[in-house]
C-alpha cells in the first residue's frame, strides 16, 4: 500500500498568505530553515496507478501537478483519482472538490453529518450537481477498531475502518457547538494483502480508548500536529482560541500528542496538519529537536509512506 502526503499544513498553508508570524516571515525571507507546505491531504493506492484521495484540499491542483502519479495519462481526459474520502467538512478539506468539477461523477465517501454540511451549510453538493456531480456513499463512525472494514470498488486490497473522533464541526456548521459522533472521523487503513495498517487523523482533540486501540493496531500513525502548545495562537496574537477550542490536541504537555505517541513504542509516528505558527516547522528550533529525540517525524509535501 502506497500513501502519498499531498499536503501537510493546516488551513491556510505555510506560509499563510496574510501571516507575518516568525515562521511565515522567516520562510519567505529565507532566514529560517523551513519548507513551504500546502493544505493537508493524502492519497492511497495499492498499485500506484489508481488512487483514493483523502480530503480535497483547496490546493489540490498544485498537489496533482507536484505528484505525477495522480495523472497516469491513459486518455485525452484522465485522472488517477477514483474516489474521495472526507474526514470532516472543514473548508481546507472539502473545497478542493470544486477544482475537480470537470471530471466524471465523483464517488464521495463521508458521514451523514459531513454530507449534511456539504448539502446545506456549505452547499458544494448543490453547486457540483451542475458540473460533475457527487455520488454520495455514506460512511459510519464506529467506536471500535474491530468493526468490519469498508471496501471501495476497484480497491479490493485496501480496507477502511472509519472511527468517530472528538473534534469540532466547521465554524460555518450549525453543529459547531453541539458536536456529534460523526462530525469527524479517523481512518484505520489496512493493506489486506500484507495486513499492515495506517491510522490517519489530521484533526484529533482527544485520545479516546477506541482511538488508542486503533493507534496500537497500526504500523504507522499519521496524526494531528496542528499546534505545539494549548495557548500558541493566543501568545502569538493570532487568535483568541486555544488548541482545544479549535478541536486539536497540542503536542506538548503531560497529556499532549507527544506523550500519547511515546506510549506507542517503536511503530512509525508522523505529525500532519501543521499550523503555520507551530515552531516545529523551523527545522533548527528546539521543538523540532525535541520531536526528533522522541522518534516523531514531521510530514512534508511529497512524503511517501509504503506499507
Amino acid at each position: 500500500m502506497k500513501i502519498l502526503v499531498l499536503g501537510s499544513a493546516a488551513g491556510g498553508g505555510f506560509p499563510q498568505w496574510n501571516c507575518n508570524c516568525p515562521n511565515c516571515q522567516g520562510v519567505r525571507k529565507g532566514s529560517i530553515r523551513a519548507h513551504a507546505r500546502t493544505q493537508s491531504s493524502i492519497a492511497v493506492s495499492s498499485d500506484g496507478v489508481d488512487w483514493i484521495l483523502i480530503n480535497a484540499s483547496p490546493d489540490i491542483l498544485s498537489q496533482i501537478r507536484a505528484n505525477p502519479a495522480l495523472q497516469p495519462e491513459r486518455g485525452t481526459r484522465d485522472t488517477g483519482i477514483r474516489a474521495v474520502v472526507l474526514m470532516d467538512a472543514q473548508i481546507d478539506h472539502v473545497t478542493g472538490l470544486l477544482m475537480l468539477r470537470e471530471g466524471r461523477p465523483l464517488p464521495l465517501y463521508c458521514t451523514a453529518s459531513v454530507w449534511d454540511d456539504l448539502s446545506n451549510g456549505l452547499p458544494l453538493a448543490k453547486v457540483l450537481s451542475h458540473y460533475c456531480g457527487l455520488l454520495w456513499q455514506p460512511l459510519p463512525a464506529h467506536r471500535s477498531a474491530h468493526e468490519p472494514c469498508i471496501r471501495i470498488p476497484g480497491f479490493d486490497d485496501i480496507g477502511f475502518t472509519p472511527l468517530s473522533l472528538k473534534s469540532k464541526a466547521p465554524p460555518y456548521s450549525p453543529k459547531r457547538d453541539t458536536p456529534g459522533a460523526d462530525d469527524n472521523i479517523g481512518l484505520l487503513i489496512e493493506d489486506r494483502t500484507t495486513g499492515r495498517k495506517l491510522f490517519y487523523a489530521p484533526g484529533l482533540a482527544e485520545i479516546e480508548p477506541h482511538v488508542d486501540e486503533a493507534m496500537r493496531m497500526a504500523d504507522c500513525v499519521l496524526v494531528d500536529g496542528t499546534l505545539w502548545t494549548e495557548d500558541e495562537m493566543i501568545r502569538l496574537g493570532l487568535s483568541r482560541k486555544t488548541a482545544s477550542d479549535m478541536g486539536h490536541l497540542p503536542q506538548s504537555g503531560p497529556n499532549g500528542m507527544m506523550a500519547a505517541l511515546d506510549a506507542l513504542g517503536t511503530r512509525r509516528k508522523i505529525l500532519i496538519h501543521i499550523n503555520n505558527s507551530n515552531p516545529i516547522l523551523n527545522e533548527d528550533s528546539q521543538e523540532a529537536s525535541i520531536l526528533k529525540n522522541h522518534g516523531i517525524e514531521t510530514a512534508f509535501d511529497g512524503m511517501e509512506i509504503n506499507l
